[in-house]
């Protein structure tokens, strides 16, 4: 059985496990237009509304909950997938987090697999 981090098979299970936890989840700016646009808002409005500015000053992220979570994840998941931010598409592809194998339940039944 191959490991959990060859994402050869990976297959998005819609845990939300990567939503849950706590980081930046930067915004292009056309990530930024599409979900002002998916919202009926204008770019202004989401900005000031739903972005901060990450802590070196080069860029926009989503804000949290006070628990950490992404701020559109709902008990049916994302409220924006469609439109969801190209760091959420591009995960785990192009990044992830240090505790991904742990917490991320494609993972988890990887190695469960494996075992």
């Amino acid at each position: 059985m191959k490991p959990a981090t060859d994402l050869t098979n990976f297959q998005c299970i819609q845990c939300h496990a990567c939503c849950k936890e706590k980081g930046y989840v930067r915004l292009t700016a056309e990530d930024t237009l599409a979900i002002a646009g998916f919202l009926n808002m204008d770019v202004w409005s989401f900005t000031d509304s739903f972005t901060r500015l990450i802590h070196d000053r080069t860029g926009l992220s989503l804000t949290e909950k006070p628990n950490g979570e992404c701020i559109f994840l709902t008990e049916k998941g994302c409220a924006i997938n469609p439109v969801k931010p190209s760091q959420c598409k591009d995960f785990p592809w192009k990044w992830r987090f240090s505790s991904f194998e742990r917490i991320c339940g494609w993972a988890k039944g990887q190695r469960s697999s494996a075992e």
